[in-house]
């Protein structure tokens, strides 16, 4: 077993890593949690009949109480809706301030159940499960957890740091080919941003079958990176915002298709690219032959390098962004592979260079 551990203090978490973990996640949720009498699994409708009665056995084995909510999948589940039918569930289970949530699914649960977690009686300990490649290597880490409102994604939340990350790689192997692309481009996004060696390796292997043989070294390394940005800076304030690289484009690109025909994968794919364009234009990336080299490994894995976007689909998007300050707002380039930087500059600015790269 592969084993991370993120030193934040009192708020200090392990990630274990192996095949067949879900076979042990009562023992290891016991682990952190010895106080806890129940725990509610929080799960999606595509998730539940997979893997929901296995992590119910190995957690009942480890003599808790367990109760299993099963949403709707996909990001319709992130609101207030299910938030608040959520929280009546988990006080109808009984739930208490020693026991704990387990998110089990991706990005979608984790989220949802996290902030639930964070919230419910003032908070309680939180388990992620993560099940697909997106959340193993970005959402589940890094304690950012929230529901989507109908301005944007992901406005209301917290930073609630889970208790403890358990990577099963064998839930990889249910995953449809468009989600594990899904997944990769935000596996790619950390060869960009801080590790050169590790794009020239994805690159080497532009393959499912390639990238699930190397999947645990895959999985450490990218969540290693995680680690290093979010020990340095918890709260986004400074260097974690390089892991938003391709992002505020890409969230445009989700608005534009009303969340629906673009997933978020392939939304910052694109996104990507065109910051990659943008730092070319703006004389801050070091060589174009860059660009190509993106560009090859993502459509390697079938994932998207431009989408169309109106300006006031833009212009909306760059507004929420939550880096954006007055006038301003930071934009994360690349100076070369492996080496991103933040760039202030105007809105106005941005969205002029934007509209050339990605409008219609």
């Amino acid at each position: 077993m592969k084993t991370l551990h993120i030193d934040l203090g009192s708020r200090s978490y392990d990630i274990h890593i192996a095949p067949g973990l879900l076979d042990q996640v009562g023992v290891e949720i016991r682990k952190v949690c010895p106080k806890a009498k129940r725990i509610a699994i929080v799960t999606d409708t595509n998730v539940e009949p997979l893997y929901g009665t296995r992590v119910e056995n190995s957690l009942e084995h480890a003599g808790f109480d367990t109760g299993l909510f099963a949403g709707p999948a996909g990001e319709g589940a992130k609101c207030a809706t299910h938030l608040a039918a959520l929280w009546e569930a988990m006080m109808h289970f009984g739930l208490t301030r020693t026991d704990a949530v387990v998110a089990l699914g991706g990005g979608v649960v984790g989220d949802l159940a996290g902030f639930a977690a964070a919230t419910i009686l003032r908070g309680v300990d939180f388990i992620q499960i993560p099940t697909t490649l997106l959340a193993q290597v970005d959402s589940s880490v890094g304690g950012k957890v929230a529901i989507d409102l109908a301005h944007g994604k992901n406005l209301a939340g917290a930073f609630w740091q889970p208790r403890l990350v358990l990577m099963d790689p064998e839930t990889l192997n249910t995953l449809d080919d468009k989600t594990f692309s899904d997944g990769m481009a935000e596996v790619i996004k950390y060869g960009c941003i801080a590790d050169r060696d590790f794009f020239d390796f994805l690159s080497a292997h532009p393959s499912r079958a390639e990238i699930m043989a190397n999947i645990e070294h895959i999985l450490y390394t990218c969540c290693d990176i995680k680690r290093s940005v979010v020990e340095e800076d918890e709260h986004d304030t400074g260097r974690r915002m390089l892991l938003n690289f391709g992002h505020t484009i890409g969230h445009a690109y989700e608005l534009a298709g009303n969340y629906e025909t673009w997933t978020h994968g392939q939304a910052v794919s694109a996104g990507m690219c065109a910051a990659l364009q943008l730092g070319a234009g703006l004389g801050i990336m070091e060589s174009h032959e860059e660009t190509q080299a993106l560009t090859d490994l993502l459509k390697a894995f079938n994932l998207p390098t431009h989408i169309d976007c109106d300006r006031e689909t833009l212009v909306r998007a760059v507004g929420l962004d939550k880096k954006s300050e007055g006038t301003d707002i930071t934009v994360i380039l690349l100076q070369k592979m492996g080496k991103a930087l933040p760039v202030k500059m105007s809105k106005e600015s941005l969205l002029q260079s934007l509209e050339d790269l990605c409008g219609r």
